[in-house]
């Protein structure tokens, strides 16, 4: 009998934060998932998630939005598909469905996790296999107390579990923000790494400004200071700063991704898979820049357990991660949803060898902060009932 996807359920959790986490857009004290169950006819489920920060705020997607759209047009589409065949499954939601990109990567997560366990492997393996079987990870002070962020940074040094870090500006002044970025870095010397995530809140003539500063300063990377949308002056930007330019909520996929490697738009790339629409593209957005000579960052929308891991597995496959990554997403998070948290030590975050995606939800603490009763947004979807 073939295997097939018998169901599809969706849940919303919201787990407070250690720290309000401020950002040029936002501040969040709360993180919200979407967590998604692909249930197949031999008894196997597979787990994805979907995150953003701060809702709407950072882009046009939220968790509720994703479960709305996997509840109502995704799911159909899937109940009877084949369950061995993700990429089948993912082709025909695709056609469907456009956009989405944050809900399509939580599917095609949890479609092969779903698959790798079945077979045996861990998900890395499904998608190429790993070159590394650990991954530096940074930790992003967004406090934005200079004192209070000088004394995170300490800590987080001397427990060994991050020497790179990565600050927050763009709400504030400019002549103000980098004044605390580097009395930061002026604290921590050459200890540590770091670098600063403008989220879009500059013009180019401020980040010119800005950039000229950062660089006297010590930073060591710029991450998305225009607006994605312009690509033009991020080019400009990338060719007269002395600090390399980092593109970031700029790539929506891959054919973003070919758009700034031709115009030479960025010197790296935070590749993100729920940006770019699942794992399979943003392996894709690995690739060209490889092929672009661009440098790679394993970026975060800030998830829980399930969302982190499933980016870990794909950038252990990945040959050049210049920049490291910043998969701190759990670390921020009051609360671990695992049945056993991830492995964080030595600066690092230690793949798991177990199948799939080598992680078990504690389903205990998944529905302590589960914010939809079953039935509110859900539509509950069998192989049996007609759609």
């Amino acid at each position: 009998m073939p295997i097939v996807i018998d169901k599809v359920d969706t849940w919303i959790v919201d787990i407070p934060t250690i720290r309000p986490h401020v950002l040029s857009m936002t501040s969040i004290s709360r993180q919200v998932m979407m967590l998604v169950f692909v249930h197949c006819s031999d008894g196997v489920t597979g787990l994805g998630e979907g995150t953003t920060i701060g809702g709407l705020s950072y882009g046009d997607e939220s968790p509720e939005g994703m479960k709305l759209a996997i509840d109502r047009y995704c799911a159909p589409l899937l109940i009877g598909a084949d369950a061995s065949s993700p990429a089948a499954a993912m082709a025909r939601v695709r056609a469907h469905v456009v956009g989405n990109h944050f809900a399509k990567n939580a599917l095609e997560t949890a479609l092969l996790d779903a698959a790798a366990r079945r077979a045996g492997l861990p998900l890395s393996a499904l998608l190429g296999g790993r070159m590394r079987d650990r991954l530096p990870v940074l930790w992003t002070l967004a406090s934005g107390d200079t004192a209070r962020d000088i004394a995170e940074a300490e800590t987080m040094i001397a427990a060994g579990r991050h020497d790179t870090f990565k600050l927050k500006i763009g709400k504030r002044a400019m002549a103000r923000d980098i004044a605390h970025v580097a009395a930061i870095k002026q604290a921590l010397g050459d200890r540590a790494s770091v670098r600063v995530d403008v989220n879009q809140a500059w013009d180019e003539q401020t980040a010119l400004r800005g950039a000229a500063m950062l660089a006297d300063a010590g930073v060591d990377l710029i991450e998305q200071p225009l607006p994605h949308a312009d690509r033009a002056g991020m080019a400009r930007l990338t060719s007269r700063s002395r600090v390399p330019i980092m593109a970031d909520e700029a790539l929506r996929g891959p054919g973003d991704a070919l758009d700034f490697a031709r115009f030479r738009g960025a010197d790296a790339f935070s590749i993100k898979p729920p940006q770019a629409g699942g794992l399979f593209a943003a392996g894709r957005i690995a690739a060209i820049a490889t092929a672009g000579h661009i440098g790679v960052y394993g970026g975060t929308m800030l998830e829980g357990g399930i969302g982190t891991i499933a980016a870990a597995h794909l950038f252990s496959t990945f040959d050049r991660l210049e920049w490291g990554t910043e998969l701190f997403g759990p670390l921020l998070q009051t609360e671990d949803i695992l049945a056993e948290p991830l492995d964080y030590r030595d600066f690092s975050l230690i793949l798991p060898d177990g199948p799939g995606l080598g992680v078990t939800l504690d389903l205990e603490k998944a529905s302590h902060f589960r914010r939809d009763g079953p039935g509110r947004t859900a539509v509950s979807l069998s192989i049996k009932e007609p759609i």
